[in-house]
Order: structure tokens, then sequence, then C-alpha cells
């Protein structure tokens, strides 16, 4: 299936010289959810990995056995999916009602190595602005599921290139984490439709001359600006940073918004 991003609303450049120096191409993944294979660019996996590689683990003191089963997560998101735009039954409030969060492995100890989940996994050729090692051309995504690495308190992220080629045996089942932190933490399997598309600095990454002299950075003057500034049009500066500047996307390049999640 093929995926496209919508024309932008306004050629920037031509309102905005400027910004043409910053110009530069990025990759939307466009992820759907589904299963791939691991000759497969994907997010979740599986992943095109040997059977005789150890995989990641995260060897950090911190508490491993508290928070959400994966298989918690899992039903609850099939659940929802099945009954979007219905009532739940009796018996789906009662599964989801029975998915908590809680201290579901005790013997898990702080101190115990703790299988990073595979986050995604991105061939060369699917991507063309991603630019790894010479000769290897495969790279794959791993995090820690508990966002309490460094002194942000976020995930902790592994990734490893190689060269598919390389790989004989794949490795099945992959080993995953029993438990996340969050929900949120637990990506779901998707397959990807990506899409090469052009885009802009972030506008708070711009010089302070060019947020100055950016249509988004003052008031607009022009009326070629004004006519959009209605109601029902969103703020010159949070329609550059949305719509006109960086797109929104799972970025493996690119400008990224350091302020925005990506989809």
């Amino acid at each position: 299936m093929t995926r496209t991003t919508p024309p932008r609303p306004v050629d920037v450049e031509a309102v905005f010289p400027a910004l043409a120096q910053y110009r530069r191409t990025t990759t939307r993944l466009h992820p759907r959810q589904g299963t791939a294979k691991p000759e497969e660019s994907s997010v979740a996996g599986p992943l095109l990995w040997p059977t005789d590689e150890p995989w990641p683990v995260c060897t950090a003191v911190h508490p491993k056995g508290t928070g959400h089963l994966l298989s918690d997560v899992r039903l609850r998101r099939r659940v929802q999916d099945e009954a979007r735009g219905r009532d739940f039954t009796a018996e789906e409030r009662r599964l989801l009602d029975a998915a908590t969060r809680g201290t579901h492995v005790p013997g898990l100890r702080d101190e115990d190595p703790l299988p990073m989940p595979a986050v995604a996994q991105l061939y060369a050729r699917d991507v063309a602005d991603l630019v790894g090692p010479e000769g290897q051309d495969l790279l794959q995504v791993f995090w820690c599921p508990f966002e309490v690495h460094g002194p942000e308190r976020t995930l902790d992220v592994a990734l490893r290139w190689r060269r598919s080629a390389d790989v004989g045996a794949v490795l099945t089942p992959q080993p995953e984490p029993p438990v996340a932190g969050r929900e949120e933490c637990v990506p779901t399997p998707c397959v990807l439709h990506p899409e090469q598309v052009v885009e802009h600095e972030y506008l708070g990454l711009l010089g302070r001359s060019s947020r100055k002299r950016s249509p988004s950075g003052r008031r607009a003057s022009s009326a070629r600006w004004t006519r959009r500034t209605t109601r029902t049009t969103p703020p010159l500066r949070r329609t550059m940073r949305r719509t006109r500047s960086t797109r929104p996307r799972w970025p493996p390049s690119g400008r990224r918004n350091p302020r925005r999640s990506t989809t």
C-alpha cells in the first residue's frame, strides 16, 4: 500500500526564501499495525537477528518486575481495537479491569539482566536518508521499557548495525521482557510504508535572526499571511511548526522537533 504526505498548505520557501538553506530530506515511515517478516523493515519485529549472537539486555540496576505485563498491554489493545465504535461488553470490561499495573514478577531482581524489546529495524534500501557504517545496510533499534535512565529519567536505547547478507539462521522466538514500566513503552508490531519528503528546520532551532524574519516568529504584516489568521486557522507560529516546517513522522533522519512526539 502506498501512503503519501498531503501537499503543504503554502510554499514556505516562496514566502520565506531564507528557509531554502535549511531544506533537507527525511523519511516518513507510515507505520500501520501488522506483522512483517524478518527480511522487511518494521516496528517491533521480528528482527533479522542471528541465532548465535546474544540479544541486547539492560544491565542497569532498577526495578524490573513492577509495571504492566506485556501480555496485558497487548490484550488491552486488542480488546480496544475490537470494540472500536461500540461499548465494551461485560467480558471485555472484566478483561480490561484485570489488566492492571503491579509487581507481576517479584522474583526479577533489580540487578538482573532484562531483555530489551525490539523497537524497529530499518533496511537502508527502504530509507534513502539512512546512512550507516560502510558495508552495513540494516539498523536495529532496542530500548529498555523503563523510563529510569540517566538524569532525565528516560528510556535507554541500543542501536545495532549489521550486514543483512551475513545473517544465516534467524533467532526465534525472540526475547522480550515480561514487564514494562508504562504501556506506552511497548511498541505495537507494524509494517512500514516509507516515503521520502522535504522539510525545513524546526523553528526553535533556527538562529535568532532567522526566527525574527520568519512569518511564524513575528506578527504577519502581509495580507498573504494575514488572510490565514482566522479563528478557524491555528496561529502562525503553531502552524509553521506543525504543518510547514517539520513533518509529523517516525523520523529515522531529518529535522526532529524535540518538543513534539512523532507518529
